[in-house]
């Protein structure tokens, strides 16, 4: 529909045979603009609250496909697998460096037979003297474990177990897993 028709629809013909295309298109930007005043601005109730619900479909659906509670157990038991390949690290490096044996202050120092926490205290296997600063700079904790902390050589729990058995294979492990079926995280050397 050209603009000639709409001023024709708006204005009775017999009133436009006198008139220029000048003039017509004048008409025309005026009735333009009129059209635009009447409308009215912004959106109905109903186109709100469509868009809401839709919103909370999205935000629904994103929720449940990211899964905000695994996805924090997921990294936990990383920084598990991270803390606990550390520590052995640090302790085979400890090996390499005096011959085949475990040393702690120049002494040899054997490894507990049995899954012992390393902590300070005498409930623990106190391994931080052996390990820090030389090896690893300070020993990682679990990061979810009651109690588990590092501040010091004197006052720490790592919260993790190790052991060695008898053809000398050594054993670090977190005895919390949050995504395993098995419920530990376990790296032997």
């Amino acid at each position: 529909m050209n603009k000639n028709n709409v001023i024709e629809k708006a204005v009775p013909v017999t009133h436009l045979q006198n008139v220029n295309v000048a003039q017509k298109t004048a008409i025309s930007n005026f009735l333009g603009r009129y059209k635009l005043l009447n409308k009215a601005n912004g959106f109905t109730l109903i186109e709100v609250l469509v868009v809401i619900g839709i919103l909370a479909v999205l935000a629904t659906v994103v929720l449940v496909a990211v899964n905000p509670a695994k996805q924090f157990k997921t990294a936990r038991d990383s920084q598990r697998t991270a803390n606990v390949a550390s520590i052995l690290n640090a302790v085979s490096q400890n090996v390499a460096d005096n011959a085949g044996v475990f040393s702690c202050n120049g002494e040899a120092k054997s490894l507990p037979a049995t899954s012992t926490v390393m902590k300070s205290g005498a409930d623990g296997y106190d391994i931080a003297d052996c390990l820090t600063p030389t090896y690893i700079s300070s020993l990682p904790y679990d990061p979810k474990k009651d109690g588990a902390v590092w501040e010091t050589t004197d006052h720490y729990d790592t919260g993790y177990l190790i052991s060695e058995d008898a053809s000398g294979r050594v054993t670090v492990k977190s005895d919390i897993a949050e995504t395993t079926a098995t419920g530990e995280i376990s790296v032997t050397r």
